[in-house]
């Protein structure tokens, strides 16, 4: 006999079907065994009455401990009490292991603990929901770009040369030279957007920041989207349209696994274009109204970033940033030199910013005006200058962190639950 996903029993009621699983819990009433099975795709509850199984099967079911891995054979049966609508009156029972004891109980237990657990954390029911949403934010994060004519471009990990800044740079030999863990593949994909016109790379980045807030991984994932001929405004608008049909497809797929979580949907049903916008001009002036004593230049934490997305209903846009906070490629405005033209997406609720992007320079000698600037080596960006040589545009892109995304959508406090081994300042460890 074949086996069934539980989150595919509802197609077999009344039929007998086996599942292959984990015993996730396990209470008896004397005469009745309840056990909770999981498989991945969910949990269910089986029930083993006396009068209904043969005894040594009843016995076996007596003996089995927490994530003992067995094969459960019994009847669909609908009842809206159980999770999910479904259970399954037990018939038999294979053991394929009886797990030694777990050491993740029903108990509360502390945060390094249950890092230190990870591997084993990541089969509790939290974490399931939480992972389960990731998978869908991905997965609709590539849809959406492929419908709106984007191409996969893959992107190198180890690069010769800084994107973002050459202080949170994780170096490591390479044969008779250094090289770097990549920090974004951005200006590889500006390479081939001049090729291909609208491409994304979708990769692991790494940023060595000293950093222990909540919302900082130093390995962390980044889907950027990258487009010859695209200014600010059609950048907004791509970053816009992809956050509002991600949050559009984790409500329409995943209500039980938001459920779980007990998220609170309001907030997430209210996502919906035009988002709001200010510029960075106007959020300096809110924020010293918030009682911020902020210099005009400098970069926003997670402080800033707060108090300026609680003023909104909804993901607001923070736009023409001053250019010495952000990146040497940030195209300037021709209108007012000192700031650029981009724009970071702050998240509602206190989750910052979750995307940043905007113009890039197309100017071959601008470009190399900004290299000497922030004194990086000319000889390792040739290649990226030799973009302003050869057909140079005007192009756009963004970085959306699918960490901070899934961490807003979930609702959960620290980033480190949105990814299934997370890498910290302090942890390198399973």
């Amino acid at each position: 006999m074949a086996s069934v996903p539980i989150e595919r029993l509802a197609e077999h009621a009344g039929e007998t079907v086996e599942i292959d699983g984990w015993l996730y819990n396990l209470r008896s009433s004397g005469a009745i065994h309840f056990l909770l099975v999981r498989d991945g795709t969910g949990i269910v509850q089986a029930v083993a009455a006396r009068a209904d199984v043969p005894p040594e099967v009843f016995a076996r079911i007596g003996a089995l401990t927490q994530e003992s891995s067995v094969v459960v054979r019994g009847v669909v049966r609908e009842d809206r009490r159980a999770p999910g609508g479904y259970e399954l009156s037990l018939r038999d029972v294979r053991v394929v292991q009886v797990a030694a004891p777990y050491p993740i109980t029903p108990k509360e237990h502390g945060i390094e603990f249950l890092m230190d657990h990870r591997h084993l954390w990541l089969r509790s029911s939290r974490q399931w929901a939480i992972l389960r949403i990731r998978s869908d934010v991905e997965r609709a994060m590539c849809e959406y770009l492929d419908t709106q004519g984007y191409i996969r471009m893959d992107t190198p990990i180890l690069t010769p040369a800084a994107c973002e800044g050459t202080a949170t740079l994780f170096e490591t030999p390479y044969f008779d030279t250094q090289a770097y863990l990549t920090q974004s593949g951005q200006l590889y994909s500006e390479a081939s957007a001049a090729a291909f016109g609208r491409v994304y790379c979708f990769s692991p980045a790494f940023r060595a920041e000293k950093s222990k807030t909540r919302r900082h991984l130093t390995e962390f994932w980044m889907i950027e989207p990258e487009a010859a001929y695209l200014d600010l405004e059609g950048c907004i608008e791509l970053a816009q349209g992809l956050v509002a049909f991600v949050i559009g497809r984790v409500l329409e797929r995943r209500g039980t696994e938001l459920r779980a979580l007990e998220r609170d949907l309001g907030p997430l049903e209210r996502v919906r274009p035009p988002f709001p916008r200010i510029t960075y001009d106007e959020a300096v002036e809110r924020l010293r109204a918030a009682g911020h004593a902020i210099a005009w230049g400098d970069d926003f934490g997670g402080d800033e970033e707060t108090v300026l997305a609680k003023a909104f209903d909804r993901p607001v846009f923070v736009t023409h940033y001053p250019a010495r906070c952000k990146a040497f490629y940030m195209q300037p405005d021709a209108a007012r030199p000192e700031v650029v033209l981009g724009a970071d997406l702050l998240a509602p609720e206190g989750y910052g910013e979750i995307v940043g992007g905007g113009q890039r320079i197309h100017d071959l000698a601008l470009l190399e005006r900004r290299l000497e600037e922030h004194r990086l080596p000319r000889e390792q960006y040739a290649w990226y200058l030799d973009l302003r040589r050869y057909g140079s545009v005007p192009h756009s892109g963004f970085g959306i962190g699918v960490e901070r995304t899934v961490a807003w959508i979930c609702g959960v406090e620290h980033v480190r639950e949105t990814v299934p081994f997370p890498r910290l300042l302090n942890r390198l460890y399973p």
